[in-house]
C-alpha cells in the first residue's frame, strides 16, 4: 500500500483547462489525461494523482443544480479510493458552486477544493498552474494518516477559504475572490501557513451523507431606491416560488413605506422564507439596530447575519429540498451548518 494522499481532480470546465489554439487563438479544452504534459511540475508532488472530466465540460455560466449534482455523485462514488478532490471550475459561478456542495456534502472528512484561473493552462502568464499546484498539495495535506483539511474551499491566488464564505470580487485580477467575514485558511507563500484554528472540526466516524435534493423555486432580490410596487409584488407571486433572498441595504436595513412590508407580510404569511443579507460587500445584518430593519424583524423574515448571497441561496436551496416544518425553518436557517455564518 502506497502511503502517499491520492488526488482525484474533477474538470467540470472553465478557463483553466483550456489551452490556446496559437495558429487560430481560439481556446479549447484539453485532454486532463495529459495534464503532466502541460504541468511537468506536477510530478514533484508527494501524491498520486488522477483525473475525471465531465463528458461535455461547461461553461460555470452554464452551472446549475443538476450539475452541482452530479460533482457530489463523483465525489460519492469515489470518496473510499481517494484522500482528497480537487475541482476545476471556471470562476464566474464558483462560489455558488462551492457554497452548493458545502451543504450537500454532511460529514466530509476529506479536502474538496475548488479552483480556477483567469488564464488559460498554456498561457505564458498564466495564473493556472500555481493555483492548481498548490491546490493539489493542500488537498494532500495529511497528519497521523488522515486529511489535515476536511472542508469545501476554494484556493485562488495564494489563499484557500472557506468554500461559502466566497464572493468573486474582480473579472481581471488573478485576485479574483475574497471572503468578506473570514480569515483565510491558509496563505500559501514560501511556506503553507495553516490558520488550523479556523478550520472545521472533524466528526469523528460519521459517515459522509451526499443530499442531492435541491429546490430551486428561489430567487435573489436586490433592492434599490425606487422600487415600485408592481414589480416587487410581480415577483414575489411568481408560481410557486417558495423562497427568496433579499439583499438590503448596510445592517439589514428596507423601506418602511406600507406598501412594502404589506407584500413581504402577504408572502411570509402564505409559507413564503424571506432570508435578510446585506447587499454590502461585507459586514452583517443586525436587524432591529436600526428603525428600517425593525418592521422586517417583527415580520418574521429570516436573518442572513454574516451570510454571502451565494451561499444564502444554496443554503436556501438545500433547506426547501429537506421540506422542513414552516414553525423550524427560521431557526435551521440562522444555525451555522457548514461554518458559512458566524455564531
Amino acid at each position: 500500500m502506497s502511503s502517499k494522499a491520492k488526488i482525484l481532480l474533477i474538470y467540470t470546465g472553465g478557463t483553466i483547462g483550456m489551452s490556446k489554439d496559437f495558429e487560430t487563438g481560439a481556446l479549447k479544452a484539453f485532454n486532463f489525461s495529459k495534464l503532466i504534459q502541460k504541468i511537468p511540475e506536477i510530478k514533484q508532488l508527494d501524491c498520486e494523482i488522477e483525473s475525471v472530466s465531465f463528458e461535455n465540460p461547461i461553461d460555470s455560466s452554464n452551472m446549475n443544480p443538476k450539475m452541482w449534482t452530479k460533482i457530489a455523485t463523483i465525489i460519492e462514488e469515489n470518496y473510499a479510493s481517494y484522500d482528497g478532490f480537487v475541482v476545476l471550475h471556471g470562476s464566474d459561478t464558483m462560489s455558488y458552486s462551492a457554497s452548493a456542495l458545502s451543504f450537500m456534502l454532511e460529514n466530509l472528512a476529506k479536502p474538496v477544493v475548488f479552483t480556477g484561473s483567469q488564464l488559460p493552462i498554456g498561457d505564458l502568464r498564466t495564473d493556472a498552474k500555481e493555483n492548481l499546484i498548490t491546490a493539489i498539495q493542500i488537498a494532500s495535506l495529511q497528519e497521523n494518516g488522515k486529511p489535515v483539511i476536511n472542508e469545501v474551499s476554494l484556493y485562488f491566488e495564494y489563499k484557500l477559504y472557506r468554500g461559502n464564505r466566497t464572493s468573486k470580487v474582480n473579472a481581471e485580477h488573478f485576485r479574483a475572490f475574497t471572503a468578506p467575514n473570514y480569515p483565510e485558511l491558509v496563505e500559501s507563500g514560501v511556506h503553507l501557513k495553516l490558520n488550523s484554528h479556523l478550520f472545521l472540526p472533524i466528526k469523528e466516524g460519521a459517515d459522509l451523507i451526499v443530499h442531492k435534493n435541491l429546490d430551486n423555486h428561489v430567487a435573489i432580490i436586490k433592492m434599490f431606491p425606487g422600487m415600485s410596487e408592481i414589480v416587487l409584488a410581480s415577483i414575489l407571486s411568481t408560481p410557486d416560488l417558495r423562497g427568496i433572498v433579499l439583499e438590503t441595504y448596510g445592517s439589514g436595513n428596507a423601506p418602511t413605506e406600507e406598501w412594502f412590508l404589506n407584500l413581504i407580510e402577504k408572502a411570509i404569511k402564505s409559507g413564503m422564507h424571506i432570508v435578510n443579507v446585506t447587499q454590502c460587500s461585507g459586514g452583517s445584518v443586525n436587524m432591529g439596530q436600526y428603525e428600517t430593519s425593525t418592521a422586517l424583524k417583527s415580520l418574521g423574515v429570516i436573518s442572513g447575519k454574516d451570510i454571502t448571497t451565494e451561499a444564502a441561496i444554496t443554503k436556501l436551496m438545500y433547506l426547501l429540498g429537506h421540506n422542513i416544518p414552516q414553525n423550524e425553518f427560521k431557526d435551521v436557517f440562522e444555525t451555522a451548518l457548514r461554518g458559512e455564518i458566524s455564531l
